[in-house]
């Protein structure tokens, strides 16, 4: 089977990082199993009916990036972690907060089912 970019994108990163991007992968293909994968401004990026979030390695921290509505919901959860107005940072020094990724992502899920069903 061919090797995802996504895929490719978490090989390459350094090993030390590897762990928590397969996780954090997997964690958005278990909620969006439907989602097309691609690389979009260097980040992997998962697309259904419109971009669903964006993931990247930075020097210190992963990026993640669920649009506005889903740094709202994952800021409620987890209000020690920094964030932006669409982004969210996990920093190598703290455990990722999964489940609450996870819930995140379900709202993000049913907020895009909501508006593309119409």
């Amino acid at each position: 089977m061919k090797q995802s970019e996504i895929e490719t994108y978490i090989k390459d990163a350094p090993e030390a990082a590897q762990e928590r991007l397969w996780n954090i992968y997997h964690l958005i293909k278990k909620i969006f199993p439907e989602a097309e994968e691609r690389i979009r401004y260097g980040m992997p990026t998962f697309y259904w009916y419109e971009n669903v979030v964006h993931f990247a390695l930075l020097k210190h921290h992963i990026g993640l990036y669920p649009t506005p509505s889903g740094v709202i919901d994952f800021q409620a959860l987890e209000p020690s972690f920094k964030t932006a107005k669409g982004s969210i940072q996990l920093p190598f020094t703290k455990d990722i907060p999964y489940a609450s990724i996870e819930k995140m992502l379900d709202n993000r899920k049913m907020e895009l089912k909501r508006k593309h069903s119409q």
